[in-house]
Formats: structure tokens, sequence, C-alpha cells
């Protein structure tokens, strides 16, 4: 039975992923078959078949990658999906295997605050980068020329959006293909691939695997030589995630939507409890009506993700107010089920104000974790 037919009964979030890239029921046997350890397998005789070496591919993660183009890609079977170390390492086999001197690329002025390490890179290759905001599709007005359009909807950590299927449409009268960053939104929340774009990418790190104990990375792409070039990135690199860690995402993916649900409806009523703050500014959340990406996002996005933003007065209240929190820890990175919040000007890497929180909403009790929220800007104003 091909994927696509298996599919067909497959319509619900939540079948889906409890379902996804499950093999085939066989007696006797695991219904998720555990990780297979293996550096190489037997070979005799012609190279045949698919699996030869460890850097090449392995068992567990054909599932893990059956299954995430199944949430990328529901019903389609002309797509692939592969998966890395992390999500960077995911990021950089598209842009390094797709680019080459005198290339142009256009990233995201407002991104993963990795990127403009990743840009410093692309120069020192010869690659032209430009930069422009997420917000109001400003990357149109630098799109001219340009090899490759890189998006980040919803951008980390400022929330913006921007209109995917417009920019994917003048992208490709261009010329230029187009990778999505799907990390915040999760294929739940919305899917690139469907929207028109060549790749999308994401770091499986965090709401899509939701328990912040593994890295992971993946690339899923409906272009058959585009994806060949990235898969030959991932085997020169070896920017491969060990079986377990595959194991344990292919797990995780079974409770996405029950997460996803959990702390995305938690996002929304966190949001509009900051928004009766004095204290707070610059709150975005694209889930909040009056939010200036809303109505972008109710377009193209079906769930508005776990992540809200906002702007504490300086960087001591932040901080006070950080410290003050008992159900949110404070750590980087987002999507797990334990909430957490930073100030991310403690790293530089972002245009934000000093007291810039990025919050994680984690699959706490609404109530409680509102009230600790509360309680945390009461006491951080003493």
């Amino acid at each position: 039975m091909s994927d696509t037919a298996k599919d067909a009964h497959r319509t619900g979030d939540g079948t889906r992923v409890v379902r996804a890239g499950l093999p085939e029921a066989v007696k006797h046997e695991p219904a998720l078959p555990g990780p297979v350890f293996a550096a190489h397998f037997h070979l005799p005789g012609e190279v045949t078949g698919p699996y030869s070496y460890g850097r090449d591919d392995n068992p567990t993660w054909t599932l893990l990658e059956r299954a995430v183009g199944e949430l990328e890609a529901p019903g389609r079977d002309d797509v692939e999906t592969l998966v890395f170390a992390s999500g960077m390492a995911a990021i950089s086999s598209v842009l390094f295997s797709q680019l080459r001197a005198q290339d142009a690329v256009v990233l995201p002025s407002d991104g993963y605050q990795v990127l403009p390490m990743v840009r410093t890179q692309l120069e020192a290759y010869g690659v032209e980068v430009r930069t422009a905001p997420t917000g109001g599709d400003a990357q149109l007005e630098v799109l001219d020329g340009a090899r490759l359009l890189w998006i980040e909807s919803p951008s980390n950590p400022g929330l913006d959006v921007c209109d995917i299927r417009r920019l994917v449409e003048a992208a490709h009268a261009r010329g230029a293909l187009v990778a999505v960053d799907n990390t915040l939104a999760t294929p739940l929340g919305q899917r690139p691939l469907e929207l028109g774009a060549d790749f999308s990418v994401a770091s499986g790190t965090k709401q899509l695997t939701g328990h912040g104990d593994l890295l992971l990375g993946y690339v899923t792409g409906r272009d058959t030589d585009a994806m060949a070039a990235v898969r030959r990135w991932r085997k020169i690199v070896g920017a491969i995630c060990g079986p377990m860690e595959a194991w344990l995402a292919h797990r995780s993916i079974a409770t996405l939507q029950l997460r996803v649900d959990r702390q995305d409806t938690t996002a929304l009523t966190v949001a509009e409890a900051l928004r009766q703050r004095p204290e707070v500014s610059g709150l975005r959340y694209p889930g909040l009506p009056d939010d200036p990406s809303h109505k972008v996002a109710s377009r193209q996005m079906r769930r508005y993700g776990c992540v809200v933003s906002f702007t504490l007065p300086s960087r001591a209240r932040a901080e006070r107010f950080l410290a003050a929190l008992r159900l949110v820890e404070e750590a980087t990175s987002f999507g797990g089920v334990r909430s957490t919040a930073e100030r991310r000007g403690r790293w530089g890497g972002d245009a934000v104000p000093e007291g810039f929180i990025r919050m994680s909403v984690g699959a706490e009790d609404p109530e409680d974790l509102v009230a600790d929220i509360l309680r945390a800007l009461d006491a951080s104003a003493e």
C-alpha cells in the first residue's frame, strides 16, 4: 500500500501523529522498533540495498524521516525528509548545498541569532547575502537576482509573520528557491510545502519533540535534485543524528497534537493576561486578534505556536521577573512541556530591548501558569 493510500485513513492530526512513520505490523514485533545501533551493516558482494554504512542511512532514521514527511506533506509521495544532528545542521545543509560563489541569498534580518554567523561564512565563500525584516514582506524588496530566499515565519524571537505564498510566488517568478524555517510553527501549525516552498526546515529540538532532552533537525523537500544535494552535504559533513535521538524523537511525535493544542491554547491565555499589565510593552503573539501579524498568520497557519514575547521596562526589571518565577524555568530554547523564559538580550545576538522576554509556554495548568506569571510581575516591581 502506498503512503498516500495509508494517509487516506489519517485525516486528523491526532490520528496522524500517533501513526506517523510506523512500519507494517508484524506478529510479535514492537509497533515502533527500538533504535538500531550500527556503524556498519553486513554487505557481502555488490553494494545493494538501503543500508551499508552508518553515516549514510539507518533504519531508525528511515522511520523518523517517514513520520516527519507524513506531517509536513500528508498524502504526498513526492517529498523526501532527511534528519540531522541539530536544527543548525539542517539549516546549513540547505544553504551550503544550494549556494555557490557569486550566488545571492536573502536572509531575514530578524531571524535566529546564529544567522549572522552563517552570513559571515557564506560571504567567506563568495556568496552575496542580503537581509530584510520578516514583517511587511520586506524580503521582496531585495529578491531580484537571488538564488535562494530563506524565510523564518514566525520569526524568532520577535514573532513577526510574512505572507509565505506571496513571497514564494515572487521568488519562483524570479527563478529562486524558497526555504522556510518551520520551527516555531511545527507541521501542525503550518505546512510550508503546501504554501509552495521548496524546503521546510526545522529544529526538531523544540516543540516537535517537546521534552528538551535531544538535539535534532530535519529538511523536507519536494525537488529530487535539490534534496540529493542536501543528502550529499549530510554525507560529506557527517551531521547525522544518533539512533537513540532518532528513536526518542519518533516516540515523542506521537504526543505532538496533545502537546501543541495544550501549549498553544495556554500561550493565548498567557498573552491575554499580559496584555492587561501596564508594565508590559511590545507584546507579540500571532494568535491575538490585535497582533500586527494576526491577519496574515490566520491565512496560512493552523495553530499559532507556544511562544510569547514582550518587553519589561528595564534589564533589571526583567531579571527580577525571571528570578521570581516558580513554574517557569530560566532557560534558552523553547517548545518543551515545561515552560521556559529568558531575557534574550543576554546573548547579544538579537536586536531587542534590554528588557525583552521570550517565553515558551509549556503544558502546565493554565490557571497555575498565569497566576505564577502575574505574581512574578508583582514581585519584580518592588
